[in-house]
């Protein structure tokens, strides 16, 4: 018996060379993007513990000086910034569990129930998508101040509770709910209420997350409705309360810049606790009916 040896045949490579390269090109390109994106996260931190002066300085600095108590002093003592942040924090909870509420059984209504005008219904809400808000500070503001609601919280939450979006992914979400788990949940005799809270939304956990994220963020950072609304300085959200600190002749970038990294971080600790659920949650919204 002969033995013949083959030639790899060509325009085939062989061993792991090709695929370590790739590896290594995504690898250095994912790391590239990290940091551009946490670098001005950084350089935020870092440069609230700076004065203006030095904020200013040519190069920039780079590691942490020794201004962070001034800056928080300072904060404190023309925005009162623990109050802000205590309203802030009360004002976006309390929204984001309200308006959550609402959206999903707003949601889960549009997706499930069938009635006369409901196509209709759902398309006139989904022009609020496209309308600037801009376009309804006059009217809310008007109503606003027919309810004597100026300089208070409730005029804050109230006007945004059944969000468009909101509603939207919700709906979204629970149209790729089977209709016959539903079904078969009623024929067993479970009520409507029940039905909702055991069966509807333990799967919706992912859009759950995803809508909570949503609605914490846009409260939280909004702040043309709490300027048109609110009065007092001590009722102020943070959004707010910064823009308060720019003065026309001078302004202390080392406080403003300290209030923003405050601000950054409930947002990052809410993103941090549900991003797990946040990619598939948004992905859900794509689910086709």
């Amino acid at each position: 018996m002969t033995l013949t040896a083959t030639r790899p045949r060509p325009g085939r490579t062989s061993g792991p060379g090709p695929a370590r390269s790739r590896s290594i090109l995504l690898t250095s390109s994912l790391g590239i993007a990290v940091a551009a994106v946490l670098l001005p996260f950084y350089w935020l931190v870092v440069a609230s513990t700076h004065s203006s002066k030095e904020i200013f300085d040519s190069p920039p600095p780079l590691l942490p000086g020794g201004h962070l108590m001034d800056n928080l002093s300072t904060l404190e003592s023309t925005a009162q910034f623990s109050d802000v942040i205590v309203n802030s924090l009360l004002i976006t909870v309390i929204y984001t569990v309200a308006a959550g509420a609402i959206c999903t059984l707003a949601g889960y209504g549009f997706a499930k129930f069938r009635f006369r005008g409901s196509g209709a219904l759902f398309g006139l809400l989904m022009l609020g998508l496209v309308i600037p808000t801009q376009v309804t500070l006059i009217p809310l503001f008007k109503m606003m101040v027919d309810l004597e609601w100026l300089g208070t919280y409730q005029a804050v939450i109230m006007p945004n509770l059944a969000l468009p979006f909101g509603i939207f992914l919700m709906r979204q979400s629970m149209a790729a709910l089977p209709d016959e788990l539903i079904d078969s949940a009623r024929m067993d005799g479970c009520g409507e209420f029940r039905l909702f809270l055991k069966i509807v939304l333990p799967p919706m956990k992912p859009a759950l997350a995803a809508l909570a994220i949503f609605l914490f963020l846009f409260q939280w950072n909004d702040f043309i409705w709490p300027l048109v609304v609110l009065r007092d300085a001590g009722e102020f959200t943070i959004p707010v309360a910064l823009a308060s600190l720019q003065g026309l002749d001078q302004t202390d970038y080392g406080a403003l810049l300290t209030g923003t990294a405050l601000a950054a971080i409930p947002m990052a600790l809410v993103f941090l606790a549900l991003q797990r659920h946040f990619v598939s949650g948004l992905l859900a919204g794509a689910v086709k009916e």
